[in-house]
């Protein structure tokens, strides 16, 4: 079924799938699996459904992040069976989804990146043709809209309909859904931004940082109800989505110059504070009036000191940030008994 390998896995290949346009490239796809042993065989079986005359060589990146069933006995099986472009990460332990995903990024070889979710709730025969608009129209990241969603109402639709719509209005990406995790992307853009905490859901709005929107688009995919295991979602989600846009909104507004952040914040206060500590001043020793009583003293004393920590949090703040950016060594995941793949574990499109 595979073909002997190429000189270069980008020669052209005969045309399949009416994919014959999309210019030359490989295709990375990473799966973060946490607790989902019953999905893994059905997963890979679409994904190879999906992709069977895929025209572009290929490779399949699982993540398991710190499962507690058999998910990675599944998958190292999934693996053998399947061949050698299926690849396993294995997490030491379970580091939440934003640090699977950071972990297959960075052990993607492609030039074009998919994600989706192991829950076969996304459908892996949609992949082409998210690779097609993206190459096509020349965008950095098309993100998938389940239209049709198969989730609960309350606990799912609705709570996923307000975040999106103050997701778009305070990061400047407007989609429709944020939360859907099959998305394409090239992978020199993707690669530029590190995923911290929960951030997975909001990769366009961190791709708008080395990016323009236009370049940042979303296209219906279809949504499959979930068969085997457990969400691993909750109406909790909603609170950390809150919690996780602030940070969002301060990493794109001031990740570069914390300290206009925080310094503006303290003027703000120190200024205040100094306008009501030099009324109070003219009051005691213009109009001779005792001030040790009011309690507007103990307000503009505040207000300056508060001023004052301000703007010194917003100096270390910056000292931090340079830091940051000449380092950037700290890790966010540690991966157990790393292999390293060879250039010839691509799934090769058949002659």
């Amino acid at each position: 079924m595979t073909s002997a390998p190429l000189e270069s896995p980008l020669q052209s290949p005969p045309a399949k799938a009416g994919l014959s346009s999309v210019p030359p490239h490989r295709l990375s796809i990473i799966i973060p699996m946490y607790n989902e042993a019953d999905n893994v065989a059905p997963m890979l079986e679409r994904i190879h459904d999906g992709l069977a005359d895929y025209a572009w060589p290929w490779e399949l990146i699982l993540v398991d992040d710190g499962s507690t069933d058999a998910t990675v006995t599944q998958l190292r099986r999934c693996s053998q069976y399947f061949g050698p472009h299926v690849r396993v990460v294995e997490l030491m332990r379970n580091f939440k989804q934003t640090a699977a995903m950071q972990a297959g990024i960075d052990a993607a070889r492609g030039d074009i990146i998919v994600t989706l979710d192991g829950d076969l709730q996304n459908d892996p025969a949609d992949i082409p043709r998210l690779v097609a608009r993206l190459l096509n129209e020349d965008l950095d990241c098309v993100a998938g809209w389940r239209k049709n969603r198969k989730d609960g109402l309350w606990l799912r639709k609705i709570p996923s309909r307000i975040a999106n719509r103050l997701i778009g209005r305070v990061v400047g990406v407007k989609l429709n859904d944020y939360g859907c995790s099959l998305k394409a992307f090239r992978a020199s853009v993707i690669k530029s931004i590190r995923l911290y905490g929960e951030m997975h859901r909001f990769i366009p709005a961190w791709l708008a940082m080395v990016t323009t929107p236009r370049r940042i688009v979303e296209e219906p995919v279809s949504h499959h109800p979930r068969i085997h295991g457990e969400s691993k979602y909750g109406i909790s989600r909603t609170f950390r989505v809150v919690l996780d846009l602030i940070s969002v909104f301060f990493f794109m507004r001031y990740r570069a110059r914390p300290g206009h952040f925080f310094g503006g914040v303290g003027l703000v206060l120190a200024a205040l504070g100094s306008v009501i500590l030099a009324w109070l001043a003219f009051v005691k020793f213009g109009l001779g009036e005792n001030i040790g009583t009011r309690p507007l003293l103990m307000v503009g004393f505040f207000c300056w000191i508060a001023g004052a920590q301000f703007i010194s949090m917003g100096v270390l703040a910056e000292t931090l940030a340079r830091i940051d950016y000449e380092s950037g060594s700290a890790r966010l995941y540690e991966v157990r008994n790393p292999s390293a793949p060879t250039d010839t574990d691509w799934h090769q499109p058949d002659a």
